[in-house]
């Protein structure tokens, strides 16, 4: 049974965030799909992942093309990825089901720490998740940096 680790935006948008834990799936030889509410949303953002990092690619598409079991990084706001992935990142509120922890790796919840309707959905999949047995994490970058703040 794979993590669950909530990311608490307080300080870089999505974007950035969301490029840094896919580079790290990535050199993890994990495939990641990435999981949002807003197919504009999703829009927005396959296209900043085009412009992130500049030292490097970020391998991606969104969903609804011929070559999406193909792809590392798939952004899709359906609740099943063809792409198998071994990561799950959850945007925007993004439902995550308890039993999806068990075939993954990790499962990485994002939210803006500046939102309190986004903080409040957080707090809530918190508690749905960790009542339902899984591991959960905390993390937030108050400090400048990602520092864990809780677990269960």
């Amino acid at each position: 049974m794979g993590a669950v680790f909530f990311y608490h935006l307080t300080r870089q948008p999505v974007e950035v965030t969301l490029g840094m834990l896919l580079t790290k799936s990535l050199e993890r030889g994990w495939r990641v799909a990435v999981r949002g509410t807003d197919p504009a949303r999703l829009d927005w953002l396959d296209a900043k992942l085009w412009l992130e990092p500049e030292e490097g690619f970020l391998p991606h598409g969104l969903a609804g093309g011929k070559f999406d079991a193909e792809q590392p990084v798939l952004l899709t706001t359906a609740l099943e990825a063809p792409n198998e992935p071994a990561c799950l990142i959850a945007l925007d509120g993004a439902e995550i089901r308890p039993e999806e922890t068990d075939a993954l790796e990790r499962v990485c919840i994002l939210f803006d720490g500046g939102d309190g309707a986004a903080v409040q959905a957080a707090r809530g999949q918190w508690k749905a998740l960790t009542s339902a047995g899984c591991k959960a994490q905390y993390w937030s970058e108050d400090s400048g940096r990602w520092e864990k703040k809780a677990e269960a």
